[in-house]
C-alpha cells in the first residue's frame, strides 16, 4: 500500500479531508468511484432545452435581483443568441451574487424545469468562463464526499493517483479470459474519466464492462477472503465425536412423530462434521415450523454421549425458554441434567446454574446472551448452538466460541459450532456472506402443517375482523393479535398493544384476552405465554415479541396491525406463529390506506402471495439490499461496495471456482489481490 503522503501534488489539508472518508492510501483513492456522471462535454442552446434534461447552458448574465416574496431568493436571466433561461437560487452566498452581474459570461450545469417566466434552473452549478474556455473533453465525475471537500479537490486528488505504477494488473489472464472483461487500467480511466462518447446509462447503472470488470475484481476478493478463512478453521482444533446414537436413538423411539427427508439428511451431515478434528460450523436453514430444533438436539445428544458439554443460546427471553421446555421434556426422561440462564434470573437460582455447568452436572446449558458473560465456566464445552444466529453481534459469538475448554489437552479446543437461522438467506448472500461457512436446508415441512391462508385488509373493516376473531374464539380456537409499539408515538400515530388490550376486553367481555409485551418483567411475560398455551386465554394481544419460537398448535387466527410498517422476514415469522395443528389458519394483514409507502405495498403484495420463506427472503433483498439484511454490525463483513448481488450474479458463479483455484495454484497473486481489495476493510472475521 502506498500511504497518500508518498503522492506529489497531494496537500496536508487534503490528505486530512481524505483521512475523513476513510481514504489512507493511493489504492484506496483509487477505488473511491463516482456515484454518477455530469455531460459537460456539450453546451445546449437555449431553445434546445427540454423539460426535466440535466445539461450544460453558456450565457451572458442580462438581469440580476435579489427578491423577498414569496420567499428570499437571487434570481438571475442568462442569454445566448438563441433564447433566455432564468436561474433561481433560494439559499446563495455574496459570493455569487458578485460572481453573477449583468455582463459576465457563465457556463451553468443544471435540471430544466418549467417556471413563471419559461424554463429555469434552481441551483445550477455556475463557474465564470470567457468565449475561448474549452468545454471539458471527458464526462464530469460526481463522487461520495464529506463536508469541506469539494467534487474539484476530489477530482484533482483521484487524477493524481491514475499512474501506470499503481494500474498493474493482481491476477493472471486466465481469470478473466472466459468473461471478456477489460484490463484494469483502461477500467479505472475509463470510470474516473469518461470520454464523451461514453454511454451514460450504462454507466449509471453500472453495467458497462468497466464497472463489470471491478465487480468481478470485488466479489472475487471476497470469496478468496472468505474461503481462507474456511481453511484456517480447518487448521484449528475440536473434539472429534464418534457417529455412535444410541441416546439419539432412544429419543428418537419416544417421539411421536419420524423425521422427514430433509431432517435426516441434515442430521447426517451434522454427525459427519462432528466427527472431524476440526471445528464444524455450519448454518442450518429452515423455514418456520420446519423442525430445526430437534435437529440441533440429535446434534447435542451426540456430544453428551461422549461426555461433552452443549450449550444453546436464543436471543430472547421467550425464545430461549420455549427451547428450555422442549429440550427439557424430550432429555430429562433419558436422565440428562440442564440449565437455565438467563440476565433476569434470581441470584440463587442463577448461581446454582452456574455452579452446574462449572462441575459439568448440567450437560445442556440452554440461555440468552447470559451464556457468554465472563462468570459463566463449562467444564467442557464441545457444541454450541445458536438460534436466530443473524440476531447476535459477531462479538457476542466469538465470546461463546472462547468458552470452549481445553479437557486436558495440550492445545485449547474449539466447540463445534451450529448456527439456525428461520430467516432463509437467498443463494447469492448464501454463496457471498455466507461462503465460509457449510450450509444446510431443511427444504420441507413435517407431515399435518395446514397452508395458512393470508389476507390483506384494509383498517377500515375492522369491524369484520373483530366479529372473526370472536368468532374463531367461540368456536375453541386461539387468536393472536400483534401491534407494532407498546406506547403512544406522537410520530408514528400507530394503534398501540396497551390500548389494543384495554379496547379488546371491552369489546369481548366475555373472552378471556391477555397481554405480553418486551417491557413486561420476564416471569410476567412467561406466565401469560404459559396461560395461552394452555388455552386459558383466547386471545392473546402481543407486540412483535412473539416474532419468534412460540408454538400454540390451537392458535389458529393472527391479525397483524399496521403490517405495511413490518419488515418481510418479520411477517414471516410472525405468521409462523399460526398454521402449527391441524386446523385452517389465517393470518390477517390490516393496513392503513393512507399511511401505506410504496415499499410498504411492495412487502404486503410478496407476503400475501407467498408462503415460500426463500422467495420472500429473494424479494426482501431486492426490496432492501443485503446491507439491511444482514446488518454489518452483526455479520461482521463489510459491505460490497461495486458489485449488486442480484445484477452481478453471474459474475459471483464465475467468481467462486476461480477463487478455489487461485487459492491452490497462486497465493502470490491471491494476496496481492486482497491487498488492492480488503485492504482499507477490517479482517473478515466469521464466527
Amino acid at each position: 500500500m502506498r500511504p497518500l503522503s508518498e503522492i506529489k501534488g497531494l496537500s496536508p489539508a487534503l490528505r486530512s479531508q481524505l483521512g475523513k472518508l476513510g481514504i489512507t492510501s493511493a489504492e484506496a483513492l483509487l477505488l473511491h468511484l463516482p456515484l454518477r456522471y455530469l455531460d459537460e462535454t456539450r453546451i445546449t442552446a437555449i431553445r434546445d432545452l427540454r423539460l426535466g434534461e440535466q445539461t450544460q447552458v453558456e450565457g451572458v448574465v442580462v438581469h440580476q435581483e435579489v427578491s423577498y416574496k414569496p420567499r428570499k431568493a437571487l434570481n438571475v436571466s442568462l442569454q445566448d443568441d438563441t433564447g433566455i433561461l432564468h436561474l433561481r437560487f433560494l439559499h446563495f452566498y455574496p459570493s455569487q451574487i458578485a460572481l453573477m452581474q449583468p455582463g459576465q459570461r457563465l457556463r451553468v450545469f443544471g435540471e430544466v424545469r418549467g417556471g413563471f417566466f419559461g424554463y429555469e434552473m434552481v441551483h445550477p452549478t455556475q463557474r465564470k468562463v470567457s468565449e475561448e474556455t474549452p468545454v471539458n473533453q471527458a464526462l464530469t465525475p460526481v463522487y461520495p464526499t464529506t463536508a469541506g471537500l469539494s467534487q474539484n479537490s476530489l477530482r484533482k486528488a483521484v487524477n493524481l493517483v491514475l499512474q501506470p505504477a499503481l494500474l498493474t494488473e493482481t491476477l493472471p489472464a486466465w481469470v478473466y479470459a472466459s468473461l471478456a472483461l477489460p484490463d484494469f487500467a483502461s477500467s479505472m480511466h475509463l470510470l474516473h474519466q469518461p470520454s464523451p462518447d461514453s454511454p451514460l446509462p450504462s454507466l449509471e447503472d453500472r453495467s458497462h464492462p468497466a464497472w463489470q470488470r471491478l465487480a468481478y475484481d470485488e466479489l472475487l476478493a471476497q470469496q478468496l477472503s472468505m474461503r481462507q478463512h474456511y481453511a484456517r478453521r480447518k487448521r484449528a482444533t475440536a473434539p472429534a465425536i464418534a457417529d455412535t446414537h444410541a441416546l439419539a436413538d432412544r429419543l428418537l423411539a419416544m417421539l411421536p412423530f419420524e423425521l422427514t427427508a430433509a431432517q435426516q439428511k441434515v442430521v447426517k451431515e451434522i454427525r459427519q462434521d462432528l466427527g472431524q478434528p476440526y471445528p464444524m460450523q455450519r448454518l442450518l436453514q429452515g423455514d418456520v415450523g420446519s423442525g430445526k430444533t430437534i435437529v440441533a438436539c440429535l446434534a447435542a445428544l451426540q456430544l453428551i454421549e461422549h461426555g461433552w458439554q452443549v450449550a444453546m443460546m436464543a436471543p430472547t427471553e421467550i425464545l430461549a425458554e420455549q427451547h428450555y421446555k422442549k429440550l427439557s421434556s424430550w432429555l430429562q426422561p433419558l436422565g440428562i441434567t440442564l440449565a437455565w440462564l438467563t440476565g433476569s434470573q434470581p441470584k440463587r437460582e442463577r448461581e446454582q446454574s452456574l455452579s452446574m455447568i462449572a462441575n459439568g452436572e448440567a450437560m445442556l446449558a440452554v440461555g440468552t446472551h447470559a451464556l457468554f458473560q465472563d462468570e459463566v465456566q463449562f467444564k467442557q464445552l464441545g457444541l454450541a448452538i445458536v438460534d436466530e444466529q443473524h440476531r447476535f453481534g459477531v462479538g457476542q459469538r466469538l465470546a461463546l466460541r472462547k468458552k470452549g475448554a481445553t479437557s486436558g489437552q495440550a492445545t485449547a479446543l474449539e466447540p463445534h459450532q451450529l448456527m439456525m437461522s428461520a430467516t432463509p438467506i437467498p443463494r447469492t448472500l448464501s454463496m457471498s456472506y455466507y461462503a465460509d461457512l457449510d450450509v444446510s436446508v431443511i427444504d420441507e415441512l413435517p407431515p399435518g402443517r395446514t397452508p395458512i391462508v393470508t389476507k390483506l385488509v384494509a383498517d377500515d373493516r375492522r369491524e369484520e375482523i373483530l366479529q372473526r376473531v370472536y368468532e374463531a374464539c367461540t368456536q375453541g380456537h386461539q387468536a393472536y393479535w400483534v401491534c407494532p409499539l407498546i406506547e403512544e408515538s406522537e410520530a408514528l400515530q400507530l394503534q398501540t398493544a396497551n390500548d389494543t388490550f384495554a379496547y379488546m376486553q371491552k369489546v369481548f367481555p366475555t373472552l378471556k384476552v391477555g397481554l405480553v409485551h418486551g417491557r413486561m418483567k420476564p416471569a410476567e411475560k412467561q406466565a401469560v405465554m404459559q396461560a395461552f398455551a394452555d388455552n386459558e386465554i383466547q386471545l392473546l394481544v402481543a407486540t412483535t415479541v412473539i416474532e419468534v419460537g412460540v408454538d400454540v398448535p390451537n392458535a389458529s387466527l393472527m391479525v397483524i396491525e399496521h403490517a405495511e410498517r413490518m419488515g418481510l422476514s418479520q411477517l414471516h415469522q410472525l405468521r409462523g406463529r399460526v398454521g402449527r395443528g391441524a386446523a385452517k389458519s389465517t393470518c390477517i394483514l390490516l393496513y392503513s390506506k393512507q399511511q401505506c409507502s410504496q415499499i410498504g405495498r411492495q412487502r404486503l403484495k410478496v407476503i400475501y402471495e407467498s408462503n415460500d420463506g426463500f422467495a420472500i427472503a429473494q424479494a426482501d433483498l431486492h426490496i432492501r439490499g443485503p446491507g439491511e439484511l444482514l446488518g454489518t454490525r452483526q455479520s461482521g463483513v463489510p459491505m460490497l461496495k461495486i458489485a449488486d448481488l442480484e445484477r452481478d450474479e453471474h459474475l459471483l458463479d464465475a467468481a467462486k471456482p476461480v477463487a478455489e483455484k487461485l487459492l491452490q495454484t497462486d497465493p502470490a497473486a491471491v494476496s496481492a489481490h486482497l491487498q488492492r481489495w480488503l485492504s482499507q476493510a477490517e479482517e473478515w472475521i466469521k464466527v
